[in-house]
């Protein structure tokens, strides 16, 4: 299993900024990345919904001959983790919720800490139980932003129109002061120049993306499961709009997608 590809997937584009950072830290490796399109944004739905699209969207890439899975999405795996063990044991999963606690408090270790993320995931409480999981007396305040996904899916990452959501969801947060602000969905790295500049140099912005990719290299390096070979070409499969998702999704993945290397899939 080696030589196997390493599978990714999210709700839409966002999870191609993990992906940036996994072929950062992994340049060996090859990838195949699913995005869910057509039923994106997975934050406004409800836990069973998005259970059922994560274990579909898993099913996908399993099939594909994968030797590790990267949970890309902050609302899957906040609420679908377990289902996804269970369903793909023994394939290694990883989840970005519990690298994106550790993240933050290496940030702010004594807090306070911002969670900014979508409605799904803000409900589930998934970031706030990991991090009490390992500080339990830091404070954690959630606050969730659903426009964001959009404005990140439609290419608008600064702007006035940018600004005034980003007001709109971060001042009553930003007035009580935390050290750390988490990027709790993997959309909003996208607007993250604006939020840093709208934050301030007092806030520490916390993204998990690297975060995620260095537990990925461990569990990868502990299951003796590095790439010994070249890299074969990185693939892409998206429900909806193949033609948009390589266009826009260069702005996470930082790099050209080549729409030859993007296939369009039915999960139903």
């Amino acid at each position: 299993m080696n030589d196997a590809a390493i599978g990714v997937f999210d709700s839409g584009m966002g999870g191609l900024t993990v992906m940036r950072a996994l072929m950062a830290r992994l340049p060996q490796e090859s990838f195949v990345y699913l995005g869910d399109t057509a039923r994106l944004p997975y934050g406004t739905k409800s836990g069973d919904t998005v259970t059922r699209y994560a274990v579909q969207a898993a099913a996908a890439l399993v099939k594909r001959r994968i030797k590790l899975l990267v949970v890309a999405c902050n609302t899957a795996s906040g609420v679908a983790l377990g289902a996804l063990e269970e369903a793909f044991a023994p394939l290694p999963v990883i989840d970005v919720i519990a690298p994106g606690a550790e993240a933050a408090l290496a940030a702010s270790p004594s807090g306070p800490i911002a969670v900014i993320a979508t409605e799904g995931t803000v409900r589930a409480g998934a970031y706030v139980r990991a991090i009490h999981a390992r500080a339990l007396d830091v404070e954690v305040m959630s606050q969730p932003c659903p426009l964001f996904v959009p404005l990140a899916e439609e290419g608008l990452i600064e702007g006035e129109i940018v600004d005034l959501v980003i007001h709109r969801y971060l001042d009553e947060v930003l007035a009580k002061e935390p050290r750390a602000l988490v990027l709790g969905c993997t959309h909003y790295p996208a607007l993250k120049d604006s939020i840093a500049r709208i934050a301030g140099k007092g806030v520490a912005l916390v993204d998990s993306a690297e975060t995620t990719a260095r537990a990925v290299e461990k569990r990868l390096r502990d299951g003796g499961l590095l790439r010994e070979g070249p890299p074969a070409p990185h693939r892409f499969l998206v429900t909806d709009t193949p033609e948009r998702f390589a266009r826009v999704g260069e702005i996470f993945l930082g790099r050209a997608i080549a729409p030859a290397s993007v296939e369009l899939i039915d999960l139903q």
